[in-house]
Protein backbone atom coordinates (compact mmCIF):
# COMPACT_ATOMS: atom_id res chain seq x y z
CA UNK A 1 0.00 0.00 0.00
CA UNK A 2 1.46 3.48 -0.76
CA UNK A 3 2.39 5.59 1.94
CA UNK A 4 0.67 8.81 1.90
CA UNK A 5 2.71 11.78 1.23
CA UNK A 6 3.50 14.30 3.98
CA UNK A 7 2.53 17.67 4.28
CA UNK A 8 5.28 20.50 3.55
CA UNK A 9 5.11 22.49 6.52
CA UNK A 10 6.39 26.18 6.51
CA UNK A 11 6.99 27.87 9.73
CA UNK A 12 5.39 31.79 8.35
CA UNK A 13 7.35 34.85 9.48
CA UNK A 14 5.92 36.70 12.57
CA UNK A 15 5.25 39.92 11.21
CA UNK A 16 6.24 43.56 12.53
CA UNK A 17 3.66 45.61 14.39
CA UNK A 18 4.73 48.66 14.92
CA UNK A 19 2.55 51.46 17.52
CA UNK A 20 4.52 54.74 17.52
CA UNK A 21 3.54 56.91 20.03
CA UNK A 22 3.02 60.62 20.01
CA UNK A 23 6.23 62.14 17.84
CA UNK A 24 8.87 65.12 18.16
CA UNK A 25 9.78 66.71 15.14
CA UNK A 26 13.51 65.90 14.82
CA UNK A 27 15.08 69.50 15.61
CA UNK A 28 17.45 70.02 13.25
CA UNK A 29 21.30 69.98 12.32
CA UNK A 30 22.66 67.11 11.41
CA UNK A 31 22.80 63.39 12.81
CA UNK A 32 25.39 62.64 15.73
CA UNK A 33 27.39 59.80 14.98
CA UNK A 34 26.22 57.62 18.22
CA UNK A 35 23.56 59.58 18.78
CA UNK A 36 20.49 58.57 20.73
CA UNK A 37 16.48 59.37 18.80
CA UNK A 38 13.79 58.05 20.72
CA UNK A 39 10.22 59.09 19.88
CA UNK A 40 11.75 61.40 16.94
CA UNK A 41 10.02 61.91 13.50
CA UNK A 42 12.09 62.95 10.79
CA UNK A 43 10.22 64.45 7.79
CA UNK A 44 11.18 65.54 4.41
CA UNK A 45 14.43 66.28 5.14
CA UNK A 46 17.72 65.35 3.08
CA UNK A 47 19.92 63.85 5.41
CA UNK A 48 22.42 62.80 2.34
CA UNK A 49 26.12 62.35 3.20
CA UNK A 50 25.77 62.37 7.13
CA UNK A 51 27.33 60.51 9.83
CA UNK A 52 24.55 58.41 11.86
CA UNK A 53 27.51 55.48 12.37
CA UNK A 54 26.52 53.53 15.54
CA UNK A 55 23.03 55.38 16.45
CA UNK A 56 19.88 54.73 17.82
CA UNK A 57 16.23 55.33 16.65
CA UNK A 58 13.68 53.63 18.92
CA UNK A 59 9.82 54.22 18.12
CA UNK A 60 11.31 56.84 15.19
CA UNK A 61 9.17 57.81 11.85
CA UNK A 62 11.60 58.41 9.18
CA UNK A 63 9.11 59.54 6.28
CA UNK A 64 10.23 61.39 2.69
CA UNK A 65 13.78 61.60 3.40
CA UNK A 66 16.97 61.79 1.24
CA UNK A 67 19.30 59.42 2.64
CA UNK A 68 21.76 59.35 -0.46
CA UNK A 69 25.58 58.43 0.93
CA UNK A 70 23.83 58.40 4.31
CA UNK A 71 26.54 56.75 6.84
CA UNK A 72 24.59 54.79 9.43
CA UNK A 73 27.07 51.51 9.93
CA UNK A 74 26.11 49.53 12.93
CA UNK A 75 23.27 51.94 13.49
CA UNK A 76 20.50 50.65 15.45
CA UNK A 77 16.26 50.56 14.58
CA UNK A 78 13.88 49.04 16.30
CA UNK A 79 9.75 49.66 16.52
CA UNK A 80 10.29 52.37 13.97
CA UNK A 81 9.04 52.79 10.51
CA UNK A 82 11.17 54.34 7.56
CA UNK A 83 8.13 55.61 4.82
CA UNK A 84 9.43 56.38 1.03
CA UNK A 85 13.37 56.66 2.16
CA UNK A 86 15.13 57.59 -0.59
CA UNK A 87 18.78 57.53 -2.62
CA UNK A 88 21.83 55.80 -3.73
CA UNK A 89 24.63 54.42 -1.31
CA UNK A 90 23.09 54.23 1.70
CA UNK A 91 25.82 52.61 4.41
CA UNK A 92 24.10 50.28 6.75
CA UNK A 93 26.56 47.82 7.52
CA UNK A 94 26.53 45.51 10.52
CA UNK A 95 23.37 47.76 11.17
CA UNK A 96 20.77 46.22 13.31
CA UNK A 97 16.78 46.44 12.51
CA UNK A 98 14.18 44.92 14.65
CA UNK A 99 10.59 45.74 14.69
CA UNK A 100 10.65 47.60 11.68
CA UNK A 101 8.83 48.68 8.32
CA UNK A 102 10.05 49.82 5.07
CA UNK A 103 7.18 51.16 2.76
CA UNK A 104 7.80 52.56 -0.42
CA UNK A 105 11.43 52.44 -0.32
CA UNK A 106 13.22 54.17 -3.39
CA UNK A 107 16.77 52.68 -2.79
CA UNK A 108 19.80 51.79 -4.78
CA UNK A 109 23.13 50.09 -3.13
CA UNK A 110 22.48 50.06 0.12
CA UNK A 111 24.86 48.32 1.70
CA UNK A 112 23.70 45.88 4.87
CA UNK A 113 26.22 43.16 4.75
CA UNK A 114 26.52 41.92 7.80
CA UNK A 115 23.38 43.34 9.20
CA UNK A 116 20.95 41.51 11.31
CA UNK A 117 17.18 41.99 10.33
CA UNK A 118 14.58 40.70 13.03
CA UNK A 119 10.30 40.91 12.45
CA UNK A 120 11.45 43.17 9.81
CA UNK A 121 8.78 43.79 6.54
CA UNK A 122 9.64 45.88 3.34
CA UNK A 123 6.47 46.47 1.55
CA UNK A 124 6.20 48.11 -2.08
CA UNK A 125 9.01 50.33 -3.42
CA UNK A 126 11.98 49.30 -5.21
CA UNK A 127 14.98 48.41 -4.37
CA UNK A 128 18.46 48.04 -6.74
CA UNK A 129 21.57 46.11 -5.59
CA UNK A 130 20.38 45.28 -2.07
CA UNK A 131 24.00 44.23 -0.30
CA UNK A 132 22.82 41.49 2.35
CA UNK A 133 25.96 39.82 2.51
CA UNK A 134 26.83 37.91 5.66
CA UNK A 135 23.30 38.73 6.84
CA UNK A 136 21.37 37.25 9.57
CA UNK A 137 17.79 37.22 8.43
CA UNK A 138 14.85 36.12 11.16
CA UNK A 139 11.07 37.01 10.66
CA UNK A 140 11.38 39.20 6.83
CA UNK A 141 8.66 39.68 4.64
CA UNK A 142 9.63 41.05 1.16
CA UNK A 143 6.01 42.14 0.05
CA UNK A 144 4.57 43.93 -3.02
CA UNK A 145 8.54 45.37 -3.74
CA UNK A 146 10.92 44.83 -6.44
CA UNK A 147 14.34 43.61 -6.08
CA UNK A 148 17.28 44.07 -8.50
CA UNK A 149 19.92 42.07 -8.08
CA UNK A 150 19.93 41.46 -4.34
CA UNK A 151 22.83 39.92 -3.19
CA UNK A 152 22.30 37.39 -0.16
CA UNK A 153 25.71 35.71 -0.51
CA UNK A 154 26.56 33.82 2.73
CA UNK A 155 23.60 35.03 4.35
CA UNK A 156 21.29 33.14 6.91
CA UNK A 157 17.38 33.21 6.37
CA UNK A 158 15.43 32.06 9.13
CA UNK A 159 11.04 32.60 8.80
CA UNK A 160 11.60 34.58 5.04
CA UNK A 161 8.98 35.58 2.92
CA UNK A 162 8.77 36.85 -0.39
CA UNK A 163 4.74 37.81 -1.30
CA UNK A 164 3.75 39.45 -4.66
CA UNK A 165 7.35 40.73 -5.08
CA UNK A 166 9.72 40.59 -8.04
CA UNK A 167 12.84 39.00 -7.94
CA UNK A 168 15.84 39.73 -10.64
CA UNK A 169 19.24 38.40 -10.97
CA UNK A 170 18.96 37.11 -7.15
CA UNK A 171 22.62 36.13 -5.54
CA UNK A 172 21.99 32.93 -3.02
CA UNK A 173 25.36 31.59 -3.00
CA UNK A 174 26.36 29.91 0.39
CA UNK A 175 23.38 31.07 1.94
CA UNK A 176 21.65 28.83 4.55
CA UNK A 177 18.11 28.79 4.82
CA UNK A 178 14.99 27.73 7.06
CA UNK A 179 11.40 28.04 6.68
CA UNK A 180 12.04 30.42 3.70
CA UNK A 181 8.86 30.72 1.53
CA UNK A 182 9.25 31.53 -2.54
CA UNK A 183 6.06 30.55 -3.69
CA UNK A 184 4.55 33.56 -3.42
CA UNK A 185 6.96 35.55 -5.41
CA UNK A 186 5.44 37.22 -8.53
CA UNK A 187 8.59 36.31 -10.54
CA UNK A 188 11.72 34.71 -9.57
CA UNK A 189 15.30 35.09 -10.97
CA UNK A 190 18.34 33.86 -9.58
CA UNK A 191 21.24 34.47 -11.27
CA UNK A 192 23.70 32.38 -8.57
CA UNK A 193 23.64 30.05 -5.77
CA UNK A 194 20.44 28.14 -7.12
CA UNK A 195 22.00 24.76 -5.86
CA UNK A 196 21.99 26.47 -2.19
CA UNK A 197 18.37 26.32 -1.91
CA UNK A 198 17.98 23.70 0.75
CA UNK A 199 15.54 24.92 3.51
CA UNK A 200 13.63 27.33 1.04
CA UNK A 201 9.84 26.38 -0.61
CA UNK A 202 9.19 26.75 -3.80
CA UNK A 203 6.19 26.18 -6.43
CA UNK A 204 5.84 23.73 -9.30
CA UNK A 205 5.50 26.97 -11.96
CA UNK A 206 8.84 27.94 -9.90
CA UNK A 207 10.30 24.75 -10.62
CA UNK A 208 9.76 24.36 -13.91
CA UNK A 209 11.59 27.51 -14.19
CA UNK A 210 14.44 27.11 -12.76
CA UNK A 211 14.84 23.36 -14.13
CA UNK A 212 17.83 24.72 -16.62
CA UNK A 213 19.61 25.82 -13.76
CA UNK A 214 19.37 23.09 -11.54
CA UNK A 215 19.97 20.89 -14.54
CA UNK A 216 23.62 23.08 -15.01
CA UNK A 217 24.34 22.30 -10.79
CA UNK A 218 24.17 18.70 -11.62
CA UNK A 219 25.94 18.27 -14.91
CA UNK A 220 22.86 16.97 -16.61
CA UNK A 221 22.70 18.36 -20.81
CA UNK A 222 19.18 18.83 -21.22
CA UNK A 223 18.98 17.97 -25.81
CA UNK A 224 15.82 16.92 -27.60
CA UNK A 225 15.07 14.03 -29.25
CA UNK A 226 17.29 13.77 -32.55
CA UNK A 227 19.58 17.10 -31.93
Amino acid sequence: MAQKAKAVVVKAARRAEVRLPELRPFGGGELEPDGDYDGVEFRGLDLGAQDGGGALFMDCAVTECALGETRLARARFVDSVLTEPQGVGTDLMEASLRDVEVVDARLGGVQLHGGVLERVVVRGGKLDYLNLRKARLRDVIFEDCVLLEPDFALAALERVEFRGCVVRGADFSGVRMKDVDLRAAGELGIARGVECLRGAVISPEQLMELAPAFAVQVGVKVVGVGE
